[in-house]
């Protein structure tokens, strides 16, 4: 252990104050908060949550049923990330329609599916766009490149989501957020310095090794300690001020916000992507003329509650017992970045 992460530890486990809650949005820092056993680091009145940071668990269960629409009644093949299939729809899963015998193929890339679309012309091929900033622009990067190969059998159902207006929804739910690197690195730290100069909310933008985890763990800590707002940059090798670019050039110029339903946080105004009037022909709810779908999420399953911070996995009644990675209820046991799923493989 390094002296930073030395200095880090002290001030974790020597701290002493009021009752803290921090929240982690992001998916991957709750699997590596558990894997690494940073959790155990921290004294009983620090209390680390999750928050609505993994993308395949905010899709809504509409979302779903829109994709199994596509694929057993209009008969396109489903191009998607691998940890999608398995979550539950109102009736069933994209496994539960591919054993229907609908084509739903995983993907490692939207371009992926592009190049699909290219290869079996007589073929309807949807991606499944979902994911946050740091997803969007490869779907946005599939659109434009379908469109310039006039791939007409290509199209997009999107779910793409932006952070920023997530956290307007969470405020007032933790004391501070540990705010993913990833996202910052596509998007900058201007919405999160807003936040912090505007409404007060604090947080530190973390990366994801041991030594970048507990420094941020640490410095929000400290900070907090002080009673004033505030908001720093503990990830500085990655992330800018200015973000990435030509990141936000091609999502700017292929897509604009919208209205996007988060799944346990309901709708949040200007919080999704769509594609731009001029990329219509690739929107699949539009090419296919798609009535409206509505997903009834399982009563029995608290996924919402847990991406809102207001209750730990382990709290569901279904948790570990009914609802299991091999028979998951909800898509937080779903994801590799699942709140539901790190509790499941790292909680004592």
């Amino acid at each position: 252990m390094n002296e930073q992460m030395m200095k880090a530890r002290e001030i974790i486990t020597g701290y002493k104050g009021r009752p803290l809650r921090i929240m982690e949005v992001c998916g991957t820092h709750t699997h590596e908060i558990f894997r690494l056993g940073l959790r155990k680091l921290v004294p009983e009145g620090i209390d680390i949550i999750s928050g609505p940071g993994c993308p395949v668990c905010v899709t809504a269960v509409g979302f779903i049923d829109e994709a199994i629409w596509l694929a057993l009644e209009k008969g396109c093949i489903i191009c998607t990330f691998g940890d999608l299939i398995k979550v539950p729809g109102t009736e069933m899963s994209l496994a539960g329609a591919r054993a229907k015998g609908a084509d739903v193929r995983p993907v490692y890339s939207p371009l992926d599916a592009v190049a699909l679309a290219k290869e079996n012309p007589d073929k309807q091929v949807v991606f499944l766009a979902v994911g946050f900033e740091t997803t969007t622009p490869s779907a946005c990067l599939a659109a434009k490149t379908a469109k310039e190969q006039g791939l007409e059998n290509f199209s997009l159902l999107t779910a793409n989501k932006t952070m920023p207006n997530a956290y307007n929804a969470l405020v007032g739910s933790a004391d501070a957020f540990i705010y993913p690197g990833h996202v910052n690195a596509i998007t900058g730290n201007a919405a999160c310095i807003k936040l912090c100069e505007e409404k007060g909310v604090s947080g530190v933008v973390a990366g994801f090794t041991a030594s970048e985890l507990m420094t941020a763990l640490a410095v929000c800590i400290r900070l907090l300690e002080k009673g004033e707002p505030f908001f720093k940059n503990c990830y500085p090798r990655v992330v800018k001020d200015e973000g990435n670019p030509a990141a936000i050039r091609i999502m700017a110029e292929v897509m604009e916000p919208c209205d996007s339903e988060w799944r346990g946080l309901g709708v949040i105004p200007m919080s999704g992507m769509k594609l731009k009037a001029e990329y219509a022909g690739f929107d699949a709810r539009l090419k296919y003329a798609m009535p409206e779908i509505k997903g009834k999420p399982n009563p029995a399953c608290r996924c919402g509650d847990v991406l809102q911070g207001k209750c730990k996995p382990s709290d569901c009644k279904v948790f570990g017992k009914v609802c299991t990675p091999l028979h998951p209820v909800g898509a937080c046991m779903v994801s590799d970045e699942g709140a539901c799923s790190a509790y499941y493989q790292y909680a004592d």
